[in-house]
């Protein structure tokens, strides 16, 4: 029998760097409708859930399909607030109501191109590894081996590279070790994760590489100019939309 999983959607009302960027139209719906249609037509969710601290925004994504079971408090939906802080509350209070899932994914709406088989995908490897969780993950773009650190008039490199000779900051990008980013597309993890060790990602983490798109996020203005240029081009999908 297959765990149960719920999808978490992540829509505080306030957004410093893109101003409303989870309820703004891109390609006729908003932004977060697609995350929510994503993730209803992967078919693996018992429910998905979007957690907002706006009930202007819950109303908006009930209309697509998504649960919104109470609002996220005020408390938690700051700017500096860690996202462990609301899961940890979501979870909690679904496991009073007697519904808490053995297993959920924190799928953000920034992530538009993510589809519905990226997420089939995720779950099917997730399953197929004993671990705590799963997290999405894309080749670097700029090597950390290339990056400092200010001390006061002066500056030494990010990473230790052990002495190298050449060091890394002088070494050619092709002959230095490779090295993945997280992006946001998504990540799986057990309930008790949370619950329990007070972490998302406990100790055994699965890496899910994402594939051209999938792990595109959208975090400042000139991202979400980009996403309309891939979408003009035909170089990036977006998911299938509906509403109820």
């Amino acid at each position: 029998m297959k765990p149960d999983i719920i999808a978490l959607i992540p829509a505080r009302a306030g957004s410093k760097r893109v101003p409303g960027k989870n309820v703004r139209v891109l390609g006729g719906h908003p932004l977060i409708a697609y995350t929510i249609c994503a993730a209803l037509d992967s078919g693996i969710f018992s429910r998905v859930i979007v957690s907002t601290d706006s009930e202007d925004v819950a109303q908006l994504c009930r209309g697509y399909g998504a649960e919104i079971p109470f609002l996220r408090p005020a408390e938690f939906s700051g700017d500096t607030s860690p996202d462990i802080e609301w899961l940890h509350y979501t979870l909690g209070r679904l496991k009073e109501e007697g519904r808490l899932p053995e297993a959920f994914s924190l799928l953000r709406p920034t992530s538009p191109f993510r589809l519905p088989a990226t997420i089939q995908r995720a779950w099917a490897q997730f399953q197929s590894i004993e671990a705590d969780s799963l997290r999405a993950v894309e080749l670097c773009r700029q090597h950390p081996g290339k990056m400092w650190v200010m001390e006061g008039a002066l500056m030494k490199p990010l990473m230790n590279d052990g002495g190298k000779n050449p060091p890394w900051h002088s070494t050619p990008y092709q002959a230095l070790p490779v090295v993945y980013a997280q992006n946001a597309s998504l990540e799986i993890a057990w309930s008790k994760v949370v619950l329990e060790g007070g972490t998302i990602a406990g100790k055994r983490v699965i890496p899910f590489i994402t594939h051209e798109t999938e792990g595109f996020d959208i975090n400042k203005q000139d991202d979400w100019m980009l996403a309309e240029v891939l979408l003009e081009r035909g170089m990036a999908t977006l998911p299938a939309v509906r509403t109820i």
